[in-house]
């Protein structure tokens, strides 16, 4: 069972960390909290329940719905794709257990690294936060590329042309201007305030949410039962190809060969559209900014992950449903799947549906990677002028604009197609974070009011890292390369600027 308290009366009271030095030392949650009530350096509270829901969801839905359910169909598990959705759902609900336990505890702006700050340490802390800032700058370029070339396609239909040299279409360098001119409008809104983010935020989760409703209710009358035979293809290797360092680091390491479809090939393909759910845990880096963090945190976090996994499995079964998944087209498999019962018109709606719904997972994206950068600039391991909010709007904006600029630039001039999958090594390791600090954190702070109590700890938090560990093993040996360098670098800044500007290690009133 999970356990609920809403008292809160002695969630402030007073508490004596033992000395901590060196790398890692801790920050107290009654610090975190304190510094949350600084006038300066304090996020403005405007969120509920149904606010972050949307976050949630309006994060995680978006071309993965349209794209990655009919390809991991017809390349790993045939229609029992439903059920690698359903076993990714579950990874992620152990994960999502764990953060909610953390934001209504430490309703402090960061996630995993106010979290990791608090439980491990300063230095796994700014890993995990180095390892965020990197992840959600790539994934706000990357969808903002892919919402350009859905627009671009858009935009054909009524015979506006984008020029060559102004996208990134066909190879040729250019700059993205559609992908660029998105992220800084969607930076000039997260800028003018929480509310309005949401506000915006809701109405086009409501209508993505709407198309993906509309296309499951017209898909079901083209459903043919023969389709589903057999819902578990017989096994068969998959080997992959090419070089080592494209293949999945458990078959470097082990020599363990993935396989398509049969039970293994469910979770080969568990591994693959565990990436759809990419985004619930950006919940939890607006728990400063909501009303009632300790009841609506939880609700958010796990709320969000519930609906979106109904969704996936809907679509799942629908799109397999219409056409045999041998057939299914791994680029546009719904629209394919309309096409080929003579409904062309839902085409187009889907990619209306998916052009809508990756301008929320930009907003959402940038929204979180301010968070965490305001974070780690409250605490002085970045500079301090960057935590410093608009008297107005209430956010960080010389943040915002920092970063919003950076990815801009990112989107306009890179085709950062090939980082997608740091993405989500950085996903999986804030996971392991999450999950290991809340393991520390009830054995040093058994007395610390907690809102929210994962069950089955430290069972619950062993088997998410397992799972999470799992899935980082079948990523590619050139993912984690990159992941190398990025971590290396961020040591060199850590050990060059942020642990000898660190409040923590500077003492009170730094």
């Amino acid at each position: 069972m999970v356990d609920v308290d809403t008292h809160e009366d002695d969630r402030h009271e007073e508490w004596t960390a033992p000395p901590s030095r060196g790398l890692f030392r801790t920050k107290s949650i009654e610090q975190s909290i304190a510094d949350t009530e600084d006038p300066e350096h304090g996020l403005r509270k405007s969120l509920s329940t149904v606010d972050l829901v949307v976050y949630g969801v309006g994060v995680i839905v978006g071309t993965g719905i349209f794209v990655v359910t009919g390809a991991v169909a017809k390349q790993y598990a045939g229609p029992a794709v439903a059920l690698a959705f359903i076993a990714s759902a579950v990874v992620c609900g152990l994960a999502a257990l764990c953060y909610a336990e953390f934001a209504s505890t430490v309703p402090v702006a960061g996630s995993a690294y106010t979290f990791g700050y608090a439980s491990i340490g300063e230095l796994p802390a700014w890993i995990i936060g180095w390892d965020l800032v990197l992840e959600l700058a790539l994934g706000a370029g990357v969808v903002s590329g892919g919402w350009s070339g859905y627009v671009a396609e858009l935009l054909s239909h009524f015979g506006i042309d984008v020029p060559a040299r102004l996208s990134h279409r066909g190879g040729h360098f250019g700059f993205d201007i559609l992908a660029a001119g998105l992220v800084l409008v969607l930076t000039g809104v997260v800028m003018a305030g929480m509310k309005l983010s949401a506000r915006v935020t809701g109405v086009v989760v409501a209508v993505k949410v709407t198309v993906v409703l509309v296309v499951i209710f017209a898909g079901l009358f083209f459903i043919t039962g023969s389709n589903y035979h057999p819902f578990l293809p017989p096994s068969r290797p998959n080997p992959g190809g090419g070089s080592h360092l494209h293949a999945p680091l458990v078959q470097v390491l082990f020599g363990f060969t993935p396989t398509s479809f049969g039970v293994m090939g469910v979770f080969s393909a568990a591994a693959v559209v565990f990436f759809a759910f990419i985004g619930f845990d950006i919940v939890a880096t607006a728990a400063e900014e909501t009303r009632n963090p300790q009841r609506d945190m939880p609700r958010g976090i796990i709320g969000s992950l519930v609906v979106c996994t109904v969704l996936y499995v809907a679509v799942s079964l629908v799109v397999t449903g219409m056409q045999k998944y041998s057939r299914l087209d791994t680029a546009a498999p719904l629209a394919s799947a309309f096409k080929s019962v003579g409904a062309p018109f839902w085409s187009g709606l889907i990619s209306f549906g998916a052009a809508v719904g990756l301008t929320s997972v930009v907003m959402i994206l940038l929204l979180g990677q301010t968070r965490v950068f305001f974070a780690m600039s409250r605490d002085g391991l970045l500079p301090r002028a960057f935590s410093q909010v608009h008297p107005k709007f209430g956010t960080p904006y010389r943040t915002t604009v920092l970063l919003g600029v950076v990815v801009a630039a990112i989107s306009g001039f890179f085709s950062v197609g090939a980082l997608e999958e740091m993405v989500n090594i950085g996903t999986l390791f804030a996971f392991v974070v999450v999950a290991v600090g809340v393991v520390v954190l009830r054995r040093t702070r058994p007395d610390l009011p907690r809102a929210f109590r994962a069950p089955w700890v430290p069972v619950l938090p062993v088997l998410s890292v397992c799972a999470s560990l799992w899935l980082m093993l079948n990523l590619s040996v050139e993912t984690w390369l990159r992941f190398a360098v990025w971590m290396l670098l961020g040591l060199a800044v850590y050990f060059g600027y942020g642990r000898s500007h660190s409040r923590l290690g500077l003492g009170p009133g730094r």
